[in-house]
């Protein structure tokens, strides 16, 4: 990961070059102008040329230049020069449709990561379908160039593992359907908040997010963060400051005395229990009491996933340790470390940018006995060992940061719509969410110069336990909502995911129904194909009596359950504003809705919990119904703005 301080220098380059994004096996947008930019020497002449035809340009004072060709039908592939003092060739250029894939780590998740993967990789020979990866680089103010070469990459089995997943199972629906070829431009980064993709003119033109002065450096940055930091930490373990390294050393001992240090629940990220931005290093202490027979077993300890690293002891003795954010942790446990009575296991994690600590399937945090095993899910002990200063901002520390170093250097380059899979990293704003999200699309338009761009996007899986879902609001609900609300900008299409989550983790590896979602949308309305793009979608609620009708549009072939007839994730509710489960039934192309306890209903609600994964409204097309309120009551997160 890169971070750009500056513009390029003018000086750094004497021979004619093209920016990083023009390399070997580019995908040019069809039907649009061709534009090329690049630096040379100063007043140096260029000429560029592609398929029979050509235009020149020359270098400013700065060494910048640009060139724009006449726009081109699909076809390739073709040789594009470039000619100044020096000769450029890209070879292998195709003319086809390009998509802008954005967001964060559902975005970024690869082929590799996906289900099937080694299959879809195996059949991946799709030449005329082309990834390019944007290198991660953040920026104090909008960057001329890339961070760090890339290049365009040809699917194939050698390739094709690496990209985007949802952009590739996109871009392969579109390329069998089209003929043409596809190009994804994937600039994603896992675990990145809204605020830091929106240009700073778009973020500096909002009162509501632009509160504060933003750091011109990194020295400021730093200072500030500090402070924020001691701030948090002084609410959170009141009276005891980061101890550092030499002290922590005895933490993985047996006979600490823990007992004054807070807790933390596992797995579920420590940002969501009072450590929010926190990224440092975190030591976690539990007690584990053992009859003689089960110290006896052949033991495993499995802490599951944990970001980012891990240093794992039990009862004093290293087991081992990793870096990987999504990987679980196994650790045999040598014989006779056990033992009967009391065991301390104790985790030191380093957490070195979004989400950190134990996270991931409660099943898999478990001491393995034999062919028995004790759960490990629950409350820890928990301290913070330290938190080094921050070399350089993460993604989320400042708004613009990934739009200056990530989306401006190639806002100049022609696409075809936009794929945008974010939202996760801004649950905690949901509310804020419904103004932010429609600013964010239209302030793409507006930077790639393209007004009504088509834009689609993934409304957020299910996730969490659902044990632990709840009637009584759910901030997943609000962003899911949030996200549903942006459709009333045109040329926007929402693909639902509730159906194709993973309670237990917050990266579903079923890639290939978003794509595939995805692509409907851009088949119907931007290739005029005769499908249906989405599930129902909630239009009105009529009360009739103590039942209530719900009207949907977008029905396709008919609304169905996808089990019973029964549906489930309904609620009601009365003037109380108290949701209880309800009946409901399909009845042509509505919706009843009902509860015997509730005679005077008021509103309903559909899969608004965390996890809705058991929603069962769908259209015969096997497309989901998206999760919806019919009231305006207030929100959880209302009134949660953010900061930075």
């Amino acid at each position: 990961m890169a971070f750009l301080l500056t513009f390029f220098c003018a000086g750094a380059h004497a021979e004619v070059r093209l920016a990083r994004l023009f390399t070997d096996h580019l995908v040019l947008q069809r039907n649009r102008p061709i534009r090329l930019w690049g630096r040379a020497r100063p007043g140096e002449k260029i000429q560029v040329a592609l398929n029979g035809q050509a235009a020149g340009a020359v270098a400013d004072e700065q060494g910048g230049w640009r060139a724009e060709l006449k726009a081109e039908p699909a076809g390739g592939p073709y040789d594009l020069t470039v000619k100044g003092d020096n000769v450029l060739t890209l070879a292998d250029v195709v003319v086809g449709e390009v998509w802008l894939a954005s967001g964060q780590s559902n975005m970024e998740l690869s082929v590799a990561e996906s289900s099937d993967a080694a299959v879809e990789v195996a059949r991946s020979g799709f030449p005329l379908i082309r990834h390019f990866k944007v290198p991660k680089a953040l920026a104090y103010q909008p960057a001329a160039d890339l961070g760090e070469e890339s290049g365009w990459k040809v699917s194939g089995p050698g390739n094709t593992g690496s990209f985007s997943a949802a952009g590739y199972f996109f871009a392969r629906k579109i390329h069998q359907e089209t003929g043409v070829p596809v190009g994804i431009l994937n600039a994603s980064w896992g675990g990145s908040n809204l605020e830091t993709w929106l240009s700073p003119e778009a973020f500096l033109a909002d009162p509501e997010l632009n509160t504060e002065p933003i750091p011109a450096d990194l020295a400021s940055f730093q200072a500030r963060n500090r402070d924020r930091v001691k701030a948090m930490l002084a609410k959170w373990q009141p009276g005891s400051e980061p101890a550092g390294p030499e002290a922590a050393a005895a933490w993985k001992e047996t006979e600490l005395d823990d007992s004054s240090w807070p807790s933390l629940h596992a797995p579920q990220y420590w940002e969501e229990q009072g450590l929010e931005g926190f990224d440092g290093i975190v030591w976690y202490r539990r007690a584990v009491y053992l009859t003689k027979e089960q110290a006896g077993s052949e033991a495993v300890l499995q802490p599951g996933r944990i970001d980012d690293c891990d240093e794992t002891y039990l009862n004093g003795t290293r087991l081992g340790g990793e870096c990987s954010w999504d990987k679980i942790r196994r650790y045999e446990v040598p014989p006779n470390l056990l033992k009967p009575g009391k065991n301390i296991i104790a985790i030191r994690v380093t957490d070195t940018g979004g989400g950190g600590g134990l996270h991931g399937d409660a099943g898999i945090l478990a001491l393995q006995l034999g062919a028995a095993s004790v759960s490990l899910a629950g409350e820890w002990k928990a301290r913070v060992e330290s938190f080094p200063d921050k070399k350089l901002p993460a993604p989320n520390d400042l708004p613009s940061l990934a739009f200056n170093g990530m989306l401006r250097p190639i806002a100049d380059f022609p696409v075809r719509g936009v794929l945008w899979y974010q939202g996760e990293s801004n649950v905690e704003r949901a509310a804020q969410y419904v103004r932010t999200f429609p600013l964010l699309i239209e302030d793409i338009r507006k930077q790639w110069k393209q007004p009504g761009l088509p834009f689609y996007f993934v409304q957020l899986a299910s996730f969490q336990p659902p044990e632990r879902n709840t009637l009584n609001g759910s901030v997943w609900a609000e962003l899911r909502e949030a996200q549903r609300l942006a459709l009333k900008l045109p040329g926007t299409g929402m693909a639902v995911a509730t159906d194709i989550g993973d309670a237990n983790n917050i990266h579903p590896r079923n890639k290939q129904a978003v794509g595939l979602r995805l692509a409907l949308h851009a088949l119907k309305t931007q290739y005029d194909k005769k499908v249906v793009a989405g599930g129902p979608l909630y239009k009105e609620m009529r009360v009739r009596g103590s039942e209530i009708e719900i009207s949907f549009t977008d029905i396709g072939g008919g609304l169905v359950p996808a089990g019973r007839n029964d549906l489930r994730g309904f609620a009601v509710a009365d003037e109380s504003r108290k949701f209880l489960p309800a009946r409901a039934r399909i009845d042509g192309d509505k919706v009843i809705v009902s509860n015997p306890a509730v005679t005077d209903p008021k509103a309903v609600r559909y899969g608004w919990v965390d996890n809705p994964g058991e929603n069962d409204l769908f259209n015969l097309e096997g497309l989901p119904a998206s999760p919806f309120r019919t009231d305006d009551w207030p929100l959880r997160t209302a009134g949660v703005k953010y900061t930075y």
